[in-house]
């Protein structure tokens, strides 16, 4: 078991092969500040979700919120994204196992998200060892050889690394702050910042994130505020960090532009979650009558409540924003990514295999060459569970 750092951070899980590369003293202490700093408001967000549910469990409606009514009018615009995130037509997912992200980094494709969250059992042997091959990725160092004789390595021209650290609401019971587990967003999140961003730098890149769960704009605030300690901590510009937040949740829905507006100098465009945002529906209403769904493989995008959702996505935020996103993913990494997708406003699916549905927007000057433009000043945009209602 790994002694207590300053007295107040505690590893209560055996070391692993690798546990002296990532758990370093300095990267412990630089993760410790971060909770410190930050965990109380994540607490008090968290209880902010059990009360809003227990309202909409009395009866609340969703509405898009009065208070943020000037950001949704105003003008204003994220940040240009970084060249190598400006075309992310392919993206492909997965977990932090070494194989895999070998054969995701060369698949062809032009993102991969190494994912934290979903995909990746959080034991303790695979979250250290995820963030050792994360190191290991971002040096151009990873190889495999196997039992049968294989060698894997990295190609010359790899996907864009995008990490995906656990959610808000999600603990790391291993490490242990001032006697509490420290929240895992932030241990994901510090670990490989505080690793890797400088390299990524130098190596003309940037560290550059997936953010899933969020339920409001004040949860991205949260986040925004994390980038901005943890760059001045590592003396790196703010703006550095660059995030694409996933729209997973019936909550963020209705918050979107609110979300980018929080991220402004962060923000790297927004991701649409098919299976995620209807879990979130049926969780959000599950006490309500009128709400029952039918079986979940006929609850495609096309059907009102999602079609609507993917176009206030899609068409709504090119008016105050210039972010790039991605039109589509995959969660299958062991082949090359070949697809040819058309850069534009329409829903893209690409792959053989089980594919996530990624929703994006672009600026007006792309969505207009589409075969079917989106006339974003003239037409009322739906709510994304009443289409027959325009958003206000």
């Amino acid at each position: 078991m790994a002694p207590s750092i300053g007295g107040d951070v505690t590893i209560t899980a055996r070391p692993t092969a690798h546990s002296a590369r990532v758990l370093t003293p300095e990267a412990l202490e630089f993760v410790r500040r971060l909770h410190r700093q930050f965990n109380p408001t994540r607490e008090r967000l968290l209880s902010r979700r059990d009360e809003r549910r227990e309202r909409i469990r009395r009866g609340e409606r969703l509405d898009f919120l009065a208070e943020t009514t000037s950001v949704r009018e105003a003008e204003w615009r994220v940040d240009a994204a970084p060249p190598d995130l400006d075309d992310r037509r392919v993206e492909i997912t997965g977990p932090v196992d070494r194989k895999m992200m070998i054969n995701a980094l060369n698949s062809g494709a032009r993102v991969f998200m190494a994912d934290l969250e979903d995909a990746l059992s959080p034991t303790w042997e695979n979250v250290i060892e995820g963030q050792y091959n994360l190191i290991d990725a971002v040096r151009r160092e990873l190889t495999l050889d196997t039992d049968d004789g294989k060698h894997y390595r990295l190609n010359e021209n790899i996907a864009t690394l995008v990490v995906r650290p656990r959610g808000w609401h999600l603990l790391e019971s291993h490490v242990r702050v001032d006697d509490a587990p420290i929240s895992a967003s932030l241990f994901d999140f510090g670990l490989y910042f505080f690793h890797n961003a400088r390299e990524l730098i130098d190596r003309g890149t940037g560290p550059y994130f997936y953010l899933p769960k969020i339920e409001s704009h004040l949860e991205a605030r949260l986040w925004n505020d994390v980038f901005n300690a943890a760059q001045d901590a590592l003396e790196i510009p703010r703006g550095t960090v660059r995030a694409t937040v996933l729209i997973e949740t019936i909550l963020a829905a209705f918050e979107m532009e609110e979300i980018l507006f929080e991220l402004r100098e962060h923000a790297a465009g927004l991701n649409a979650g098919r299976w995620d945002y209807l879990f979130s529906i049926i969780k959000t209403f599950r006490t309500r009558p009128d709400c029952v769904l039918p079986d979940r493989a006929q609850l495609t995008m096309t059907v009102p409540f999602m079609r609507a959702y993917a176009r206030l996505l899609v068409a709504r935020t090119p008016r105050s924003t210039r972010a790039r996103s991605p039109r589509c993913a995959t969660t299958r990494n062991g082949s090359p990514a070949t697809a040819s997708t058309e850069r534009g406003s329409r829903i893209q699916i690409w792959s053989r295999w089980r594919a996530r549905y990624s929703i994006a927007y672009s600026p007006t000057s792309q969505i207009r060459k589409t075969k079917r433009p989106v006339r974003l000043a003239s037409r009322p945009l739906s709510s994304p569970i009443s289409p027959s209602r325009a958003a206000r």
